[in-house]
């Protein structure tokens, strides 16, 4: 166990960038805040690089961490590294997933969504609804935000969140006779007309804009959700949470 006392330690400054996209994009690691999910990334074998612990936070009695490093720093340096008000004093800097192969049978297609809280939440609802993976395109916010990460609970750690090229990955479902199903207003149908399945890909996207039409045309269909009051549209999550929860069906 080591002690860090200066805020100008190189290792709090690294773990300081990790704050931005491009250091977690190029070391390959990611930090996360927090009892809850500390404890759900320590589930997930391999995950964890380093514990950081506040010296006011005790590490709580039954954790088993194994050999991962712990390191307890000030609690000055725990605010600097917070991105909480009122921080637990507990961080783990983690690995990200590497884009291997993936196999499943359901999938959350994700264009373009920019709030983080949007898309921790619609990571979160796929893991509730049991998907096989999620699939984040080019213009969404990244994964590994940290509000993204607050907004998911933890489920980064209990199924697949990646980053791909959606217009490749919808040709490769349409390949393996998994229909995906767009999200459009126009040149859709009601979503009630779509039955529940045991294989299906789900497309969301933009919250102004919608779906990339280019990928809209390869779709197997487009679906809407009437709109019975006076609302212009619903939030992207909770449209993708009432389309996954009709579309899926239970095991």
């Amino acid at each position: 166990m080591k002690y860090i006392q200066s805020e100008k330690n190189p290792q709090v400054k690294q773990w300081k960038k990790l704050q931005t996209r491009k250091e977690r994009d190029k070391s390959g690691t990611f930090l996360v805040e927090g009892f809850h999910l500390v404890e759900e990334a320590l589930k997930r074998e391999e995950v964890v690089e380093e514990i950081i612990l506040s010296e006011k936070t005790e590490m709580p009695p039954g954790w088993d961490y194994g050999s991962i490093p712990l390191t307890v720093v000030t609690e000055d340096i725990s605010k600097m590294l917070a991105e909480t008000e009122t921080t637990q004093g507990i961080f783990a800097i983690c690995r990200q997933s590497e884009n291997a192969h993936v196999s499943g049978r359901t999938y959350l297609l994700i264009d373009s969504v920019q709030d983080p809280g949007n898309l921790g939440t619609m990571i979160r609802t796929a893991d509730a609804a049991g998907m096989d993976a999620v699939i984040v395109g080019k213009g969404s916010v990244d994964i590994y935000n940290p509000k993204v990460l607050r907004s998911a609970q933890g489920s980064h750690f209990h199924l697949p969140v990646l980053n791909g090229n959606l217009a490749e990955w919808i040709d490769k479902l349409g390949a393996e006779n998994i229909p995906v199903y767009g999200t459009a207003l126009e040149n859709g149908v009601s979503y009630t007309e779509a039955s529940q399945q045991e294989s299906f890909a789900l497309l969301v996207g933009n919250e102004g804009s919608g779906v990339n039409k280019e990928l809209l045309n390869q779709t197997t269909k487009n679906l809407y959700i009437p709109i019975y009051g006076k609302s212009e549209s619903l939030n992207v999550a909770v449209a993708a949470g009432i389309l996954l929860y009709y579309l899926k069906t239970a095991k």
